[in-house]
């Protein structure tokens, strides 16, 4: 179980406290259960949404896209901020978009990053409420953590030193492919919208993967990290949208 301990600290604010320090191999396997710490985010956050359904729709939207954010830790903010001023900082250049992403501050594009993704899951998610379709929150979060385990099994990872490098060693590929197709699998019970929201699953993890290879050679961090924010808002709008077509 310990792998599992480990991706929940790394994942959420959850007090969870290791009793050892974990190996790399631990550290590998943790992997397997991001998309079960995803289950556990979307549940809290499907929890919240039926707790609260007495309330207007623009307070609950607001609630819940602040303990989203707060359970994660804005961890994955972090580096959709970090990427967007070291894709545009950087003019192309791989070297010096790697360098920017490791500066601790956060530039004018990086702030314009967190404000646009943010007000596009906050108007999705009070949509998705209004339609109720508020049971969709339990698949995105688990959604967001396939996009780590897809990026480990397919791309390599460019810091050599970085906690990323172990995490690709040890990570069992064989259990690591189950785990995403099953995953993925779950979108039948959503029938249509399922389907649409697979389709765009695969384009984005596509595309972004691309997108990556292309400019740095692989992935870091800080790139997984905007990739599950990408993702997300990029399946709630999905959803939205493809309710009054389908």
């Amino acid at each position: 179980m310990m792998p599992f301990w480990i991706a929940l600290q790394f994942l959420t604010v959850l007090p969870v406290e290791l009793k050892t320090m974990p190996s790399a191999k631990q550290n590998g396997q943790a992997i397997l259960f991001y998309p079960v710490i995803g289950l556990l985010i979307g549940l809290i956050l499907f929890a919240c949404s039926i707790l609260l359904v007495k309330l207007p729709t623009l307070l609950i939207a607001s609630i819940i896209l602040v303990l989203w954010i707060w359970l994660t830790g804005g961890l994955h903010l972090d580096g959709l901020a970090d990427t967007a001023d070291a894709w545009v900082g950087g003019f192309g250049d791989p070297e010096r978009t790697l360098e920017i992403m490791k500066d601790p501050t956060c530039g004018p594009m990086g702030v314009l990053s967190l404000i646009v993704v943010c007000l596009l899951k906050f108007a999705a998610l009070y949509v998705l409420l209004e339609q109720h379709l508020d049971y969709f929150l339990l698949i995105f979060p688990v959604l967001g953590r396939c996009v780590p385990l897809f990026l480990f099994l397919t791309t390599q990872y460019v810091r050599e030193k970085g906690l990323g490098s172990s995490l690709t060693d040890y990570l069992p590929k064989v259990a690591g492919w189950m785990v995403f197709v099953i995953t993925l699998s779950f979108l039948c019970l959503y029938k249509w919208l399922g389907f649409l929201v697979f389709i765009c699953l695969i384009f984005l993890l596509i595309v972004f993967r691309s997108l990556f290879v292309k400019r740095i050679g692989g992935i870091t961090g800080d790139t997984v990290g905007a990739t599950i924010e990408l993702v997300e808002t990029g399946l709630i709008m999905t959803v939205v949208i493809g309710s009054f077509y389908i």
